[in-house]
Formats: structure tokens, sequence, C-alpha cells
């Protein structure tokens, strides 16, 4: 990331409220090129901050600008810089995915020649061109999010914003997802939202943690996995005394050992005389901000 402004959306004291809820409360923060991941559960602000990044919503208050351009001004000069996944994207189910793709390139105004090139390209990037004949219905749910990331690349966007794009994968369709990400975010601004923290852990160059429409904090993996130092503990414990820790203290996990459970214990006081210090990982973090878990393997909540 070089020191030139040449990719700077800012956003500044941004809120959308919805009569007396704030869905997005005062949010300041400025993303230049690179991989951003927006993590926190559903319901904390993360679609609408994104629909607005895209025009689609107006904010109640506050401004985004590109480049010291405001964004809802510049209108469709703007649209044609960003890439967009919504979280459930349309799409006519009879549609092969190659006229799919060529449908929306039809939109967003690409010449047909160019459309075309551009359409097989991405197929091949995304692993999909061995399925370019196949009905959008018949797709899994994988390959769905990869024809949906294809259509928010067509016109090769400087920004590229994703909605909860592994919701509902498998764990093996997860990995190929984040690699294609890595891929595809070279010299363009990604932002990436999700509840699961595997999927930004090892590809987001920053983390925001969003909780209640606000930003509560920000930073590389290293960064917020640093917050919590010598606050992660591994106790074990007869089973009787399971409850009486978990009312009061945040567990991580439990495991069945041999003389009772071992307990991971988010706290900043050590929970026992016997309690043994660990490292802590992006997942402690998780549960510390949002006090519940962080998204299953399967990408259930």
């Amino acid at each position: 990331m070089g020191g030139e402004a040449v990719m700077e959306l800012k956003i500044s004291n941004l809120t959308k409220s919805y009569g007396k809820i704030a869905a997005v409360n005062h949010v300041s923060y400025t993303l230049n090129e690179g991989v951003y991941g927006l993590l926190g559960v559903n319901g904390a602000g993360k679609t609408t901050l994104m629909r607005m990044l895209c025009t689609l919503q107006k904010p109640t208050d506050g401004s985004i600008t590109w480049n010291e351009r405001d964004i809802f001004e510049m209108g469709g000069e703007y649209r044609k810089l960003i890439g967009y996944l919504p979280q459930d994207f349309g799409y006519y189910p009879d549609f092969t995915v190659y006229d799919y793709l060529m449908y929306i390139a039809a939109i967003k105004g690409l010449r047909p020649v160019a459309a075309k090139k551009r359409a097989k390209l991405l197929l091949k990037q995304v692993g999909l061109e061995k399925a370019e004949n196949m009905k959008m219905k018949k797709l899994s749910g994988g390959m769905k999010r990869r024809a949906g990331i294809a259509q928010a690349m067509l016109n090769n966007p400087s920004i590229l914003i994703l909605d909860e794009p592994t919701a509902g994968l498998d764990p093996n369709e997860r990995i190929r997802f984040r690699n294609l990400i890595s891929e595809l975010s070279e010299e363009r601004l990604v932002l990436l939202s999700t509840h699961i923290v595997s999927d930004i852990e090892y590809i987001a160059n920053e983390i925001l943690l969003m909780k209640d429409g606000e930003i509560r904090m920000e930073g590389t993996a290293e960064k917020l996995i640093s917050s919590m130092e010598e606050q992660v503990w591994s106790v074990s414990v007869p089973r009787e005394d399971v409850g009486s820790y978990m009312k009061a203290y945040k567990v991580a996990n439990m495991k069945n050992v041999q003389k009772g459970v071992e307990l991971r214990i988010l706290s900043a006081r050590k929970p026992a005389d016997h309690a043994v210090l660990e490292t802590a990982v992006l997942e402690d973090v998780f549960l510390y901000y949002f006090g519940e878990r962080a998204g299953e393997e399967d990408g259930q909540i």
C-alpha cells in the first residue's frame, strides 16, 4: 500500500437510523488498497454499512467519499468502480452461468466483445469453466457463490464488496473461496463481511470488529490478538465445578479429559491457582467482544 491517495474510501461519522434504532452508529474509517474483514455477529450492522458503501441506501447522517469526492454525488461514475456480492443475490434460474454473466455485463454497460472475453476469463478464474452451460438453478451453493464473485468482478472493479460470501459453504469450499479472494485482491480495495473468524484470519490486512452498529476495534489480526495477551487460560476442573466457572467467566472451549473437564477461559485475572496461560487466537477476541462463539465451521450460526 503506497503513500499515494489513489484509493481512498473514507467513511466519516456515518449513521443510518430506522426510527430510534441506529443500525450504523457514527462510524468513521478510511480504507485503501488491500483486504478488509468486517467481523461481527448477524445484526451488527454489517449489511447496512455495505449497502451504503454501494449507494443502495442513503445515510441518515455523515458522508462517504472516494478520493475526496462524495460517492452519492458521483452517482453512476462511482458505481462503475464497484463490484458487489450481496448475501442473497438474484438470478434467473433458467439462465446458464455464461448467459447470466453476459446479462449482468449488459446491465453494467460492457460492450459484447469485451463482455464475452471477460466472462470467459472469470469463469476460468473462479473454476466454473466446465459449468458455463449449466443452468443457475442446478449449481451447488459454492458454485453459486463463485458465479456471484464472477458477476461482481465483470467490470474489473477498484472496490469489491462481499457480504457474507461464504455463508452456507462447506469447509473445503470456504478454503477455496479464501484463496480466490486473495487472488482477486491485487490492486483493489476488498471489503468482506462475515461472522466466521477463519474467513478473514489469514487474508485480511485489517479486521474491523463491528457490534451494535459501531466499529469497536480495528487492526491487523496480530494487533487484535495481542489485545488479549495474558487473558487466555487453560484450567482443568472436576465436572461438578463446570457450572460455577461458566457463571463466573467467559469460557471459550471445553474439553473432556481423564480427571474432569479442561476449560479455556478468557479473564484478565488468573481464574484458579493451577490455571495455565495460553496463547490467544482470533477466535478468543471474537468471543471476548461479542460474548458468543464465532460461526461454526459449517457456516451456520
